[in-house]
Order: structure tokens, then sequence, then C-alpha cells
């Protein structure tokens, strides 16, 4: 069986060493099925641990947590032009305002169903991606006075993100922030929640935390800054990938192994034959590169990583059918970590939990299963 075991407690411990770590309110984020790691069971674990509300991508994302019975806050903040704004404030979503014209939907979409939209306006401070530019917020504040004039119309943020180009960088997108906030407050809106740091911005800069901070990659317990120190934040990772060997072989030296023979056996061995590859997500170019671990042994990957299955040499180990492979998980136990693969990857920890899939059953561990 492949198996992702998610460990709830885990994710539980590591909102809660944010928490800890400042006075602002903590708001994880759950977009992309919680990174990889399974949206509904990880909103429910947190929000029956405390946890107010949380950040996902899309109004389609915070549907399912409403219709799974998930009763805190939500925000989603990435619009396609399609998406369904009634039924966003209808199921009480917030919604992240980036223009004049999404806010104008919000508005209609209160006046057709009957509630209030609640919303957080985004200002683009230098990442480059959603959100007013400092030239059209003048303009997107006004259309908001009018539309909370209404009474249809509250605002519960104002946010924005770091582009985590570098400390100057970051520090200048920071007092961009503050000027867009004084502008608000000049122009009387009123707002809950200031937000602009995500994990990394969250560890490395505490005096800009605001009024809230967004989590997403450190409530998995991984290093946001993809360094491998995880622990030295007092994070736990979450999520272990493991299957079991499935078969094994006895080949003499001269024995091409995969597709191309990019690795040749050198001596008479055993084989042991593992059956994740690139379909679960296992990226192909970690071929010759990555690590696994068995019974507390490091072994390497050999030759290509196949869609559906990877090769490992074990030498004359003892090894059986049947025993557990841990593709990644908690080095405090000797796996390999998620950052270990990222590396041999050439890409980062988010990207490697996030793709985890195909095959995988999710097994969840803690948080009351």
């Amino acid at each position: 069986m492949r198996t992702l075991t998610i460990d709830l407690d885990a994710i539980v411990h590591n909102y809660k060493t944010m928490l800890a770590r400042t006075s602002a309110a903590v708001l994880p984020v759950i977009k992309a099925n919680a990174y990889g790691h399974g949206m509904v069971e990880v909103a429910k674990a947190l929000e029956a641990a405390g946890c107010g509300g949380f950040a996902v991508a899309d109004v389609a994302e915070g549907l399912v947590l409403r219709e799974a019975g998930v009763k805190a806050a939500v925000l989603a903040w990435l619009h396609d032009p399609e998406d369904d704004f009634v039924a966003a404030v209808a199921n009480d979503i917030d919604l992240g305002i980036a223009n004049v014209s999404q806010l104008a939907k919000a508005l209609a979409a209160a006046e057709a169903s009957g509630e209030t939209a609640h919303v957080h306006l985004k200002i683009d401070t230098g990442l480059g991606r959603n959100g007013s530019t400092i030239d059209e917020w003048p303009a997107l504040l006004e259309a908001t006075k009018n539309a909370v004039e209404t009474g249809k119309v509250s605002v519960i943020g104002i946010f924005s993100h770091l582009s985590s180009t570098g400390e100057a960088e970051d520090l200048r997108q920071v007092e961009l922030f503050k000027a867009a906030l004084a502008v608000a407050e000049g122009m009387g809106i009123d707002y809950e929640f200031a937000h602009l740091t995500a994990s990394d911005g969250s560890l490395a800069y505490p005096s800009a935390h605001f009024g809230m901070i967004r989590v997403g990659i450190a409530i998995y317990g991984l290093d946001p800054f993809s360094s491998n120190r995880a622990a030295e934040y007092g994070l736990r990772p979450a999520m272990t990938a493991s299957a079991k060997v499935s078969q094994l072989k006895r080949v003499p030296a001269g024995t091409g192994v995969s597709y191309g023979y990019q690795h040749v056996t050198e001596r008479e061995t055993t084989l042991a034959l593992v059956p994740i590859g690139y379909a679960e997500g296992l990226p192909r170019n970690a071929s010759g590169k990555a690590h696994v671990s068995i019974n507390g042994k490091s072994y390497p990957i050999l030759s290509r990583i196949a869609m559906d299955q990877f090769v490992l040499d074990i030498g004359e180990d003892n090894v059986q059918v049947g025993d557990d492979v841990v593709l990644f998980g908690d080095p405090a136990k000797g796996h390999p970590s998620v950052d270990d693969l990222a590396d041999a990857a050439g890409t980062i920890n988010y990207e490697i939990v996030t793709r985890m899939g195909g095959r995988f059953k999710r097994v969840y561990v803690g948080g009351g299963k």
C-alpha cells in the first residue's frame, strides 16, 4: 500500500507553536487540499483546537469546507471571473477584493443573497500578482466606502503579500503596506485585521505581524526557507510518504537497472522494487539523487524513476517483501525529510507535499482519529 500518513496532532502542535510566537491572530492557509494534507481533515482538527479561521485560494475550496460542516471564518482571495460570489456570500465566505470590479460583484452578490459581503481588500505592495496597484488603491477605497454605506459590505481586513526577494525589498514592502493602511484609515475605512506576512515573513519579521499572520507551510511542519531547519522553529513534519517493498530479486554484476541503464550493478546484489513513481508525485528529476529509508537505513534511488515504481540496491541487508520504505517523513525519526527530496529534485518543499497524490491513500492519525 502506498500511504500518506498525516499526523493531525503535529498540525495542531505547529498551529499552537506559531500562536506562541506572536500576539497577532494566526490564519492557517489550507488551500490546495491543505498543501496535500487534506483540507477538510486539517480544518476540522484545527477548528477543534480553537482555530477561528482559514484561508483558501478560491470560492470552490471555501464551499467544500462549508459543505463539510466547518463553521470557522473562511477567506478566499483568488477569483476566476466565473466564481459564484452569491454562493460565497450566502455561505459566509470572506472575499479577497483586488479591484473595483470585484467589489461591485461582491456588492451585487450581497444584494442578491440578502446577506452582508465580508471582504478583505488586497493591495499589491511588490509581489506583482493579484491585488490593487498603489495608484488604483484610493479608487478602490472610495468604492469600498460607498459600498459599506449601503450596509451590504463589511471590511474585515486589508492585506498584501511579501515577495520574499530579500530583506531590503521585504522591509520596503512593509513600509508600503503601512502607507496603504494609513490611506485607508484617512479615508474612514474601518477594518478588523491587517495581514501581510506568510510563514517565512512571520518567522523573519516579528515586527511586521500587524493584527494577523497567514501561516501555510509552517502549519504542516516544514521550513518555509527550505533549509531543513523546521525543528529549530519547534515545528513537526505532519506528512510521511511510504510504501512497501513489493519484490526482491537477486541479480549478477553488470545488470542494468530501469530505463536507460543509468545504473549498472557493480557486483552480485539484491534489488528491491518499490511501487511509487511519478504518477504519485515523486519527481522524475530526482532520479539517481533521492534517498529513502528502510528499517532506519538510507538507500539511494537507482537510475530513472518510472511512472509507477523505482528500484533500490539493498546489497546483503536483511530486507523483506512488505518492509516499509519511507520516501520522506520526520527526520527526528530517522527518515529523509521533505527538504531532502526537494533538494534532490531541484524544487521546494511546498511543491513536494502539494503534488503527492496518484494512488497514495491518506491515513490520518491523532486529532481524535
